[in-house]
Order: structure tokens, then C-alpha cells, then sequence
């Protein structure tokens, strides 16, 4: 194990030592805090076990935002394995394709189609076993593997290079400007990539993450209003519907707690993301471009764009270039082909199953989107 790093599991059990009865996960009218959390887990884990998952399988994870869902992935976790998820509404084929590439054992979620291996409800698994107590330490090898946010008809999946490790010491501010005080609302579904991410970090802090079982536009500024919510993730799509409430439903809510918000996953319209700056204030609206791959990452504070509209900000870790269809670098104000590659001498920020990347020489690496 890497020195002052420890697993998942350790760390959870580490807040249900220290912080028992603070908030963990809260969804819709339903709160758990960290000391339940990992009891639950627990139990998760040893009806995982009897189901047969083990160290370094991964299992697909179908499941709507909920505490069940976080519940499964720290049972996952804690067995050393990796939580695998999907889209709770995917069809049958779907599944079963993504299920089979992934080789998993079970699957976590309420599909009612049949897939070939067995589907179990969180509830179900943690029904298996009354023993809360804490199992052998395990750190899984790879921390998540969501599938692909494209798609070319077949399912691939990117295993993250990470393993499943968290500082012990547990820092004042982590990735996305994530602190331990925040009350974090993820209003996205956690089956796609950043959600799942913002709520591994949340949790591994500390934080209160809150989840909405559905995106809705006035229910979210009301869970911002109640929540007294100070770190918030959106993607644009959703900005634009909260901004299309009317201005009165708008002005109802206080949202001057939030100290934070994060939007990815799309391009946002300069006049809407303009409209957030003003109304959240500059230094808040925060935009992140990578892919799930994660081998370079831009950022931009609502400041900074301000003085540079269109851009996603520099490069703050790895590196990116643009190329044109023949393979050469492209000046500035050129649009062409965007090639990431991580830094020199920093460990594999992933690794496709079913798939292989789009390179050219000099580890380049291309998910297909278009820049200057």
C-alpha cells in the first residue's frame, strides 16, 4: 500500500469512527450518516461475498441515484473489487453486452429484463447478512470503470488507473475544489462518470453529498435553498432548463451558499454560461474539459473566461495539442483534432476493455473532439 494512503473501505470506517452522526448521503427525504453508511456497507459486502464477488472482479452497478447505490459501491469497494456502472434504463442487450465485457459476476440494480447473471436490489444483498462488523482490509485495484460517454454501437469500458486509495490524513481541500465542510449536490445521475467521481471524492472527505433521484429544474435551487448546499455540480443542458424557469420561480430560492459550481460533460453557450457568472458570481463557476480517460484536464474559473469567452482554460494537468486530418500540429486559431497524452512519468490514467484508443506517434491520444 502507498505510504499515508489507505483503502476505500479503511477510510470509511475511519469517518464512522470520527464523524458517526454527521451527514453521508442524503436522496430525496432520506439521510444516512457515515457511522450507517459503513454498517451498511458491511452488510453489502458479505452478501456480495456470498454471491460470489471477489477481489479484482468487476461488478456492473444498475441502480437510480440513491443511498442503496453509494451503499452497493462501498460494499464493492470493500471486497477489493470495482463498481462498474450503467444506466439503470439500458435494454436488455445493452446490458448484457456491457455485462459480459465486463465478466461480472452479479449484477446490482432493478432491471426487470433478464440478463444472464444473477440481478440483486442493494436491499437484497444487505438482507443476506445481519454481521455490521468490519471485514478484512482490501484495496481494489481499479477505483472505477464507467462505460464510455460515446457511442459506436459496441460497449467499451474504461477501467481507471487508479487503484481504490484515499489519503489517511484527510486534506482541507481535494479534487474539485472539494472540502469536508461542503454540502455537495449532484443532481446527474451517478452512473455517468463525473457524478460517480464527485461522489467517491465527497465521500472519501468527508462531505455531505446529496443526490436528487431526477433532475428537476425548481427542485434543485430548492434543495440548494434547504440544503444550504455549498458545492454544486451541473452539466449545461441542466443550466439551461434552470434558467428557463420563470424569473420569479428563480428569485424564490437563495442561493447564496453555494461557494462553488462545476459544469462538464458539454459545450456551454457563452450567453448561458455568462448568465451563471453574473447570477453565481465570477469566481464560482468553475468548467472542467477532459475525458472520463483523464490524461489531461483544463480548467477555468467564471473570471478568467470572462476575459476569454470560448475558452476551457489551460491545461492543468497532462498535455494537449490539436492536429489536422494529416497528422500535423496545428498552429493557434486552427481547428482541428485535439490529441491528449499524460505527463512524462506519471502512471496510466486508464485502460480501455473493448476498445482501443485513437493514437498518433509520440502517445497521442484523440476521444474525437474538435478545438483550437
Amino acid at each position: 500500500m502507498t505510504d499515508g494512503m489507505i483503502s476505500f473501505g479503511a477510510k470509511l470506517k475511519q469517518h464512522a469512527a470520527r464523524q458517526p452522526d454527521a451527514p453521508a448521503v442524503s436522496c430525496g427525504a432520506e439521510t444516512t450518516t457515515y457511522g450507517a453508511l459503513h454498517r451498511l456497507s458491511n452488510r453489502v459486502a458479505r452478501g456480495l461475498a456470498s454471491k460470489g464477488v471477489k477481489a479484482g472482479d468487476l461488478v456492473t452497478v444498475g441502480l437510480p441515484n440513491s443511498i442503496g447505490f453509494v451503499a452497493a459501491c462501498y460494499g464493492i469497494w470493500k471486497l477489493g473489487a470495482t463498481p462498474q456502472p450503467v444506466s439503470f434504463r439500458l435494454p436488455k442487450g445493452e446490458l448484457q453486452a456491457i455485462v459480459d465485457l465486463a465478466q461480472a459476476p452479479l449484477v446490482v440494480g432493478l432491471f426487470e429484463q433478464g440478463v444472464t447473471q444473477p440481478v440483486v436490489t442493494a436491499e437484497q444483498l444487505a438482507a443476506l447478512s445481519d454481521d455490521e462488523s468490519d471485514l478484512p482490509d482490501a484495496v481494489p485495484p481499479i477505483s472505477k470503470a464507467p462505460t464510455s460517454g460515446g457511442s459506436t454501437g459496441r460497449p467499451k469500458l474504461i477501467l481507471a488507473g487508479q487503484p481504490g486509495l484515499s489519503p489517511e490524513e484527510t486534506p482541507d481541500v481535494g479534487g474539485y475544489s472539494l472540502r469536508p465542510v461542503d454540502t455537495v449536490l449532484l443532481p446527474a445521475p451517478l452512473y455517468h462518470n463525473a457524478p460517480f467521481g464527485i461522489m467517491m471524492s465527497g465521500t472519501q472527505l468527508g462531505a455531505h453529498v446529496v443526490l436528487t433521484p431526477r433532475f428537476d429544474p425548481e427542485g434543485t435551487l430548492a434543495e440548494v435553498q434547504a440544503r444550504k448546499v455549498t458545492w454544486l455540480y451541473l452539466v449545461p443542458t441542466m443550466m439551461n432548463r434552470i434558467w428557463h424557469l420563470p424569473q420569479e420561480v428563480r428569485d424564490k430560492y437563495d442561493v447564496s451558499s453555494v461557494k462553488t459550481l462545476w459544469h462538464m460533460a458539454a459545450p456551454c453557450p457563452p450567453w448561458l454560461k455568462e448568465a451563471f457568472i453574473h447570477w453565481i458570481a465570477p469566481g464560482e463557476v468553475m468548467e472542467l474539459y477532459a475525458g472520463t480517460e483523464a490524461q489531461a484536464i483544463t480548467i477555468i474559473t467564471g473570471s478568467e473566461w470572462l476575459t476569454h469567452r470560448g475558452s476551457v482554460g489551460r491545461v492543468s494537468v497532462g498535455e494537449m495539442k490539436v492536429f489536422g486530418d494529416d497528422g500535423a500540429e496545428l498552429p493557434p486559431g486552427e481547428t482541428g483534432e485535439i490529441y491528449m497524452r499524460r505527463a512524462p512519468d506519471t502512471p496510466v490514467t486508464y485502460k480501455y476493455l473493448g476498445a482501443t484508443p485513437k493514437t498518433l506517434p509520440g502517445g497521442w491520444e484523440s476521444l474525437g473532439d474538435l478545438g483550437s
